[in-house]
Protein backbone atom coordinates (compact mmCIF):
# COMPACT_ATOMS: atom_id res chain seq x y z
CA UNK A 1 0.00 0.00 0.00
CA UNK A 2 1.75 3.57 -1.13
CA UNK A 3 1.20 6.05 1.66
CA UNK A 4 1.75 10.14 0.75
CA UNK A 5 3.39 12.51 2.66
CA UNK A 6 3.15 16.20 2.47
CA UNK A 7 5.48 18.97 3.52
CA UNK A 8 4.43 22.95 2.68
CA UNK A 9 7.36 24.42 1.57
CA UNK A 10 7.88 27.99 0.78
CA UNK A 11 6.14 31.04 0.73
CA UNK A 12 4.20 29.75 -1.86
CA UNK A 13 3.14 26.83 0.23
CA UNK A 14 3.84 24.34 -2.42
CA UNK A 15 2.86 21.03 -1.62
CA UNK A 16 6.29 18.64 -1.51
CA UNK A 17 5.04 14.66 -1.30
CA UNK A 18 7.22 11.97 -0.35
CA UNK A 19 5.96 9.01 -1.47
CA UNK A 20 6.47 5.37 0.49
CA UNK A 21 5.41 1.84 0.92
CA UNK A 22 3.33 1.27 4.65
CA UNK A 23 6.01 -0.32 6.81
CA UNK A 24 8.81 0.49 4.32
CA UNK A 25 11.68 3.00 4.82
CA UNK A 26 12.38 4.19 1.00
CA UNK A 27 10.69 7.58 -0.16
CA UNK A 28 10.32 9.16 -3.61
CA UNK A 29 10.34 12.59 -2.87
CA UNK A 30 8.65 14.83 -5.76
CA UNK A 31 9.10 18.83 -5.60
CA UNK A 32 11.93 19.81 -3.38
CA UNK A 33 9.91 23.34 -3.47
CA UNK A 34 13.48 24.97 -1.30
CA UNK A 35 15.26 23.80 1.89
CA UNK A 36 16.34 20.78 0.59
CA UNK A 37 19.07 19.81 3.09
CA UNK A 38 15.91 20.42 5.57
CA UNK A 39 13.88 18.31 3.72
CA UNK A 40 16.67 15.64 3.77
CA UNK A 41 16.95 15.85 7.55
CA UNK A 42 13.23 15.92 8.14
CA UNK A 43 12.78 12.69 6.45
CA UNK A 44 16.10 11.14 8.42
CA UNK A 45 14.36 11.85 11.25
CA UNK A 46 11.52 10.20 10.33
CA UNK A 47 13.28 7.34 9.35
CA UNK A 48 12.83 7.68 5.99
CA UNK A 49 15.63 7.28 3.27
CA UNK A 50 15.19 9.48 -0.01
CA UNK A 51 15.30 6.84 -3.28
CA UNK A 52 14.36 9.82 -5.90
CA UNK A 53 13.73 12.85 -6.83
CA UNK A 54 10.36 13.91 -8.91
CA UNK A 55 9.68 17.28 -10.88
CA UNK A 56 6.55 17.60 -12.13
CA UNK A 57 8.08 21.21 -13.73
CA UNK A 58 10.85 23.55 -13.27
CA UNK A 59 9.41 26.98 -12.01
CA UNK A 60 11.03 28.10 -9.33
CA UNK A 61 8.81 27.36 -6.53
CA UNK A 62 9.34 23.67 -6.88
CA UNK A 63 12.98 22.88 -7.41
CA UNK A 64 14.84 25.26 -5.71
CA UNK A 65 15.80 22.52 -3.16
CA UNK A 66 16.27 19.69 -5.50
CA UNK A 67 20.08 20.31 -5.85
CA UNK A 68 20.47 20.34 -1.71
CA UNK A 69 18.38 17.36 -1.76
CA UNK A 70 20.65 15.69 -4.40
CA UNK A 71 23.54 16.40 -2.66
CA UNK A 72 22.21 15.44 0.88
CA UNK A 73 20.75 11.93 -0.39
CA UNK A 74 23.06 10.71 -3.31
CA UNK A 75 20.54 10.46 -5.35
CA UNK A 76 19.31 11.17 -9.09
CA UNK A 77 16.72 13.64 -10.37
CA UNK A 78 14.30 13.47 -13.32
CA UNK A 79 11.59 15.44 -14.92
CA UNK A 80 10.17 15.37 -18.30
CA UNK A 81 12.27 15.76 -21.25
CA UNK A 82 10.26 18.40 -22.64
CA UNK A 83 10.93 20.70 -19.60
CA UNK A 84 14.81 21.08 -20.12
CA UNK A 85 14.00 24.71 -21.16
CA UNK A 86 12.65 25.46 -17.94
CA UNK A 87 15.26 23.35 -16.08
CA UNK A 88 18.03 25.57 -17.45
CA UNK A 89 17.08 29.06 -17.90
CA UNK A 90 16.56 31.76 -14.78
CA UNK A 91 14.06 33.73 -16.96
CA UNK A 92 11.80 30.87 -18.35
CA UNK A 93 11.55 29.05 -14.75
CA UNK A 94 10.80 32.61 -13.32
CA UNK A 95 13.89 32.05 -10.31
CA UNK A 96 15.25 35.15 -12.21
CA UNK A 97 12.07 36.96 -11.46
CA UNK A 98 12.27 36.63 -7.98
CA UNK A 99 16.28 37.20 -7.34
CA UNK A 100 17.20 33.70 -7.01
CA UNK A 101 18.36 32.99 -9.94
CA UNK A 102 18.91 28.86 -10.14
CA UNK A 103 18.75 25.96 -12.71
CA UNK A 104 19.06 22.51 -12.18
CA UNK A 105 20.72 19.77 -13.98
CA UNK A 106 18.37 16.94 -14.25
CA UNK A 107 19.61 13.50 -14.08
CA UNK A 108 17.79 11.58 -16.45
CA UNK A 109 14.86 12.66 -18.52
CA UNK A 110 11.79 10.74 -18.83
CA UNK A 111 9.33 10.38 -22.08
CA UNK A 112 5.70 10.82 -21.61
CA UNK A 113 3.91 7.49 -21.04
CA UNK A 114 7.52 5.84 -19.66
CA UNK A 115 7.10 3.41 -16.79
CA UNK A 116 9.28 3.62 -13.98
CA UNK A 117 10.14 1.77 -10.83
CA UNK A 118 11.96 3.18 -8.35
CA UNK A 119 12.24 1.59 -5.05
CA UNK A 120 9.76 -1.42 -5.60
CA UNK A 121 7.33 1.55 -6.71
CA UNK A 122 6.10 1.89 -10.34
CA UNK A 123 4.15 4.63 -11.72
CA UNK A 124 3.43 6.67 -15.40
CA UNK A 125 4.71 9.76 -16.65
CA UNK A 126 1.98 11.41 -18.25
CA UNK A 127 3.05 14.69 -20.12
CA UNK A 128 0.48 17.61 -19.65
CA UNK A 129 1.49 20.46 -21.29
CA UNK A 130 0.03 23.92 -20.23
CA UNK A 131 1.15 25.10 -16.94
CA UNK A 132 4.69 24.96 -18.83
CA UNK A 133 5.42 23.08 -21.94
CA UNK A 134 7.25 20.26 -20.18
CA UNK A 135 4.59 19.98 -17.25
CA UNK A 136 3.85 16.45 -16.40
CA UNK A 137 2.03 14.42 -13.56
CA UNK A 138 3.28 11.03 -12.05
CA UNK A 139 0.70 8.41 -11.86
CA UNK A 140 0.98 5.54 -9.52
CA UNK A 141 -1.96 2.70 -10.97
CA UNK A 142 -1.77 1.00 -7.72
CA UNK A 143 -3.34 2.29 -5.68
CA UNK A 144 -4.76 5.16 -7.88
CA UNK A 145 -2.56 8.06 -6.99
CA UNK A 146 -1.38 10.53 -9.43
CA UNK A 147 0.80 13.42 -8.31
CA UNK A 148 -0.54 16.48 -10.88
CA UNK A 149 1.57 19.57 -9.76
CA UNK A 150 0.21 22.70 -10.90
CA UNK A 151 -1.82 20.94 -14.16
CA UNK A 152 -4.66 20.51 -11.52
CA UNK A 153 -5.62 21.83 -8.59
CA UNK A 154 -9.12 21.82 -6.49
CA UNK A 155 -11.79 22.94 -9.02
CA UNK A 156 -9.23 24.91 -11.32
CA UNK A 157 -6.15 24.80 -12.91
CA UNK A 158 -2.33 25.93 -13.16
CA UNK A 159 -1.66 29.18 -14.54
CA UNK A 160 -1.12 29.82 -18.13
CA UNK A 161 0.48 33.55 -18.27
CA UNK A 162 3.85 32.19 -17.37
CA UNK A 163 6.18 31.26 -20.51
CA UNK A 164 5.78 28.62 -22.51
CA UNK A 165 2.72 28.08 -20.52
CA UNK A 166 -0.92 28.06 -22.92
CA UNK A 167 -4.29 27.64 -21.41
CA UNK A 168 -5.56 25.85 -24.74
CA UNK A 169 -2.76 22.84 -24.07
CA UNK A 170 -3.99 22.46 -20.21
CA UNK A 171 -7.10 22.40 -20.87
CA UNK A 172 -6.44 19.36 -23.56
CA UNK A 173 -3.87 17.82 -21.46
CA UNK A 174 -6.53 17.57 -18.78
CA UNK A 175 -9.63 16.33 -20.55
CA UNK A 176 -7.58 14.13 -22.75
CA UNK A 177 -4.58 12.77 -20.37
CA UNK A 178 -6.08 13.04 -16.70
CA UNK A 179 -10.03 12.67 -17.46
CA UNK A 180 -9.17 9.31 -18.32
CA UNK A 181 -8.43 7.89 -15.93
CA UNK A 182 -10.06 5.88 -12.96
CA UNK A 183 -12.96 8.48 -11.56
CA UNK A 184 -11.50 7.39 -7.92
CA UNK A 185 -8.28 8.41 -8.93
CA UNK A 186 -6.78 10.53 -5.58
CA UNK A 187 -5.15 13.97 -7.10
CA UNK A 188 -2.00 15.16 -5.51
CA UNK A 189 -1.45 18.92 -6.65
CA UNK A 190 1.47 21.02 -6.47
CA UNK A 191 -0.60 23.61 -4.15
CA UNK A 192 -3.38 23.39 -1.72
CA UNK A 193 -5.51 19.92 -1.23
CA UNK A 194 -6.54 16.69 -3.07
CA UNK A 195 -8.99 15.95 -4.99
CA UNK A 196 -10.16 13.10 -7.30
CA UNK A 197 -10.80 12.63 -11.18
CA UNK A 198 -14.69 12.07 -10.14
CA UNK A 199 -14.90 15.64 -8.24
CA UNK A 200 -13.24 17.70 -10.92
CA UNK A 201 -14.53 16.00 -14.08
CA UNK A 202 -18.39 16.79 -12.43
CA UNK A 203 -17.43 20.93 -10.77
CA UNK A 204 -14.17 22.32 -12.26
CA UNK A 205 -15.29 24.80 -13.96
CA UNK A 206 -12.58 25.37 -16.22
CA UNK A 207 -12.57 22.34 -17.64
CA UNK A 208 -16.44 22.51 -19.63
Amino acid sequence: MLKIGRMMIGSYQTNCYFIYKEGENKAIVVDPADQGQKIYEALKRNGFTVEAILLTHAHFDHILGAKELRQAAEVKIYALDAEQVLCEDVNKNLSGMIGRPYTVDVDEYLKDGQEVTIAGMTFQVIATPGHTCGSCCYYFADPGVLICGDTLFYESTGRTDFPTGSSREIVNSIKEKLFVLPEDTLCYPGHGESTTIEHEKKYNPFIN
